[in-house]
């Protein structure tokens, strides 16, 4: 069985991860820890500000991240005895998500949700909505419980 696990650094991504963790997969499963750096939009900068370099470091340094959270993810799902792999791709999360299951061939993604509603989802979008919507495979959306508010 071949897993796509698509994360980022949010506490909604550690949950999928968990979940993923928890769990006895059939023998040979393999598990492709994904993270999609989105890499920052080209703005109108004088080029003498130094903007481009900022903007390339910040890049830089988002791709860093990424590889450092999929390395860690990848070490603690192989101490579960899972056979992981570590992808880090640039992009936009909702089209390179279901690319990868696509190229891979994957068999389920599993992924985190921010569960937002009503104007914030018409605002930041819902990356899991778009893949659950175009994805080649099954796709499980782990939510993170909420705590009871009085």
């Amino acid at each position: 069985m071949k897993i796509l696990l698509a994360m980022d650094e949010s506490k909604y991504s550690a949950a999928a991860v968990r979940e993923v963790a928890k769990r006895t997969w059939p023998k040979g499963t393999t598990v492709r820890v994904l993270t999609v750096a989105e890499p920052f939009p080209p703005i109108a900068i004088e080029p003498w500000y130094g903007g481009r370099e900022s903007l390339v470091r910040m890049d830089k340094e988002l791709q860093k991240r990424a590889r450092n959270l999929t390395r860690k993810t990848t070490e603690n799902l192989k101490k579960k005895g899972i056979k992981t792999q570590a992808v880090v791709l640039e992009g936009d999360p909702r089209s390179r998500i279901v690319e990868e299951a696509e190229k891979w061939k994957a068999d389920l993604i599993v992924m985190g949700s921010h569960g937002y509603t009503g104007i914030k989802r018409l605002l930041l979008g819902s990356v899991a909505s778009s893949v659950v919507s175009h994805a080649p495979c099954s796709v499980e959306i782990v939510r993170q419980k909420l705590k009871k508010t009085r």
